[in-house]
C-alpha cells in the first residue's frame, strides 16, 4: 500500500531537504533531479527511499555539501575528477559532463572519479549522453557486499554498468543493470515482505546457497551475476571486477573490501588505500565513428529485428533495454510516482526535521 504523488510535488520537496543540509540551488535541484530518476524509471530502491541515508552520511560528516569538486588530472579525451566527498547525486553530472564535453572537442571522452558518494542509478547519467545524440556509459564501485566466485568473503559491490545508445525514430537503447544476480534493493524489498529469494541470489557465510532475504545481515553475502560456477558467475565476478577497477583503482578511490558503506550504521573499513566512492564515465560522439545518421539507421533497423523476435509459446514479447523503464516513466508522469507507508512514514519525519511536508 501507500500513495502516488505528482513528480513536482516529490521534487519540491526533495530539494528543499537538500537545501536545509546546505546545499546550493543549483546543486539542490541536480541531486533531486538525480535521486527521483530513479522512482520515474522504476527503481524505486534507489530513490526518494535513500532520501534519509544521504541526510544521515551528511549528518555523519561524510558528505560534504559545498565541494569544490574539480579536475585533478587531464588530457585532451580524458580527466580525473576528485569529488571533495560531495553528494555522489551531484558530482556525478559534472564528471559525465566533462566527459560530454571533451567527446564534443575530439571525438570521446572518459572521466574517472574519486572522493565522491552513492551516485544513485547508473542510468540516469549515462543518458545525459542521449541528448548530445552521444553513446553514454556509467558505472560505479559500491560497499562490499559480494563474495568473487568460490570465496565466502565480501569484496565487490553490486558494481553496476549503464549504457545508453541513441537511435533515429526508435527510442534509445538504454541497459542498466547490476553486475550480480539481483541489485541489493530487491533482496531489501524482499526483507521488507518477509519473502525469500530465488536460488542463485544469495548465500550464508559459510558459502552454501540460501534463499534468505536475511542472509547479508547474518553475515553472508550477494552472489555474482550467474550465481554459481556452472551457470558463469566467474563473468559476472569479472563484470564487477571490471567496474571496480575502473572506478577505483583507475581514478585513486577506494576499491574492493574498501568502498565505503552507505548506511552508516556499518563501520567504515580500516586501512582504506584511497578517497571516497569511484565512478566512470564516458561518453561517445558517433560520428566520431561513422555518419550519425547511418548508425542512427542502423539501430532502428536492430531495434525493430530484435522487438519482432518469435517468443516462445506462453511467453511475452522481446523487450529492448530501456523499454520497460521508459514505459514506466511516462505513466509515473500521468499518475504520479507511488510511495510506500514505510518510506512516507520515513519522509514525513525527516520533513519535520526541515520544516516541510508532503
Amino acid at each position: 500500500m501507500g500513495s502516488a504523488y505528482q513528480y513536482d510535488r516529490l521534487f519540491a520537496f526533495v530539494k528543499h531537504i537538500f537545501s536545509g543540509i546546505g546545499c546550493s540551488e543549483a546543486d539542490s535541484s541536480t541531486a533531486a533531479v538525480s535521486l527521483l530518476s530513479a522512482d520515474l524509471r522504476g527503481v524505486d530502491s534507489h530513490g526518494i527511499a535513500r532520501l534519509s541515508g544521504y541526510v544521515r552520511l551528511w549528518e555523519a560528516g561524510r558528505v560534504h555539501v559545498t565541494p569544490d569538486i574539480r579536475i585533478v588530472h587531464e588530457t585532451p579525451s580524458t580527466a580525473v575528477v576528485n569529488g571533495d566527498a560531495g553528494l555522489g547525486l551531484v558530482v556525478a553530472p559534472f564528471a559525465m559532463k566533462i566527459a560530454i564535453s571533451k567527446a564534443e572537442k575530439v571525438g570521446t571522452g572518459w572521466v574517472s572519479v574519486s572522493n565522491s558518494n552513492h551516485f544513485g542509478i547508473a542510468g540516469h547519467h549515462a543518458m545525459m549522453a542521449l541528448q548530445k545524440d552521444m553513446i553514454g556509459i556509467a558505472m560505479t564501485n559500491a560497499s562490499a557486499l559480494v563474495a568473487p566466485t568460490f570465496s565466502i568473503e565480501r569484496l565487490l559491490g553490486t558494481n553496476p554498468i549503464a549504457v545508453s545508445i541513441p537511435a533515429g525514430e526508435e527510442p534509445p537503447f538504454v541497459a542498466d543493470f547490476a553486475t550480480t544476480t539481483a541489485a541489493n534493493g530487491k533482496l531489501e524489498l524482499l526483507q521488507h515482505k518477509k519473502g525469500n529469494t530465488p536460488l542463485g541470489w544469495v548465500q550464508t557465510k559459510e558459502g552454501q546457497s540460501s534463499v534468505n532475504a536475511d542472509e547479508i545481515k547474518n553475515g553472508g553475502s550477494l552472489l555474482p551475476l550467474g550465481g554459481d560456477r556452472e551457470h558463469g558467475s566467474h563473468k559476472g565476478y569479472g563484470l564487477g571486477a571490471i567496474v571496480d577497477i575502473f572506478s577505483g583503482v583507475l581514478s585513486g578511490a577506494n576499491y574492493g573490501p574498501w568502498v565505503p558503506p552507505f548506511p552508516i550504521y556499518i563501520p567504515m573499513p580500516e586501512s582504506m588505500p584511497g578517497e571516497g566512492i569511484g565512478h566512470f564515465f564516458g561518453a561517445m560522439r558517433i560520428d566520431a565513428f561513422r555518419p550519425a545518421e547511418a548508425f542512427k539507421s542502423n539501430m532502428d533497423n536492430w531495434i525493430r529485428r530484435f522487438r519482432s523476435a518469435k517468443t516462445i509459446p506462453g511467453k511475452e514479447k522481446v523487450l529492448i533495454h530501456g523499454d520497460p523503464e521508459r514505459e514506466m516513466e511516462n505513466e509515473r508522469k500521468r499518475s504520479g510516482i507511488p510511495v510506500a507507508d514505510t518510506v512516507l512514514a520515513d519522509l514525513q519525519t525527516l520533513g519535520k526535521k526541515f520544516g516541510i511536508t508532503l
